[in-house]
């Protein structure tokens, strides 16, 4: 299956939408409801041929009846808002999230607490430095518009690609008042 039709069994068989892009958690998800399903249902062997319709909304009674206490809601995260479990996840993973997917940050959660995700602030990449001081840059662009600019500052007499950007750079940081800058990128005599 692909995501989209992933997260529509989600919705099928769990009875609330995703947009959880984790393929293993919507897929442990929807094996967890099924076999709850499986548990709860005595004749589940009977109707295991048909697919079984997502419960309508009006059916779930979020509040009692009257004169009735609420059904307890289960498990430690059950009563928690969004921000309350947002919370949390800064305080065991320990960074934050942008998240909104509930189920996601609850099984995140869990899995820091095992041991199984990396906890704190992710580290910093390594600055990779040549042996001459330089770092490589990734600059990306399409091939076509890459074809044209390097025959444009082939065509101006300019000898590398190289050459062309810091000159650019420099007009740029020059044009833009940052002159300190700029100086850093200003052609030499040689050029």
């Amino acid at each position: 299956m692909n995501l989209t039709e992933l997260r529509a069994r989600y919705r099928e068989v769990v009875g609330e939408e995703t947009r959880s892009p984790n393929r293993t958690h919507l897929i442990r998800r929807i094996e967890e409801a099924l076999a709850a399903k499986k548990r709860r249902s005595p004749t589940h062997r009977a109707t295991a041929a048909t697919p079984s319709a997502p419960p309508a909304p009006a059916a779930r009674a979020d509040t009692p009846a009257e004169g009735t206490q609420p059904a307890p809601r289960r498990g430690r995260f059950a009563n928690m808002s969004l921000e309350e479990v947002q919370a949390k996840y800064r305080e065991v993973v320990g960074r934050p999230t942008g998240s909104s997917d509930i189920p996601y940050l609850k099984w995140k959660i869990r899995e820091a607490e095992a041991g199984r995700v990396p906890v704190g602030p992710r580290p910093e990449r390594e600055v990779k430095v040549g042996e001459d001081g330089k770092r490589v840059i990734p600059l990306s662009f399409d091939a076509e518009d890459l074809a044209v600019l390097d025959k444009a500052w082939r065509d101006a007499g300019i000898p590398s690609r190289t050459r062309f950007f810091k000159r650019a750079v420099h007009r740029e940081l020059t044009a833009m008042g940052a002159t300190e800058a700029a100086a850093r990128f200003a052609p030499k005599e040689e050029e």
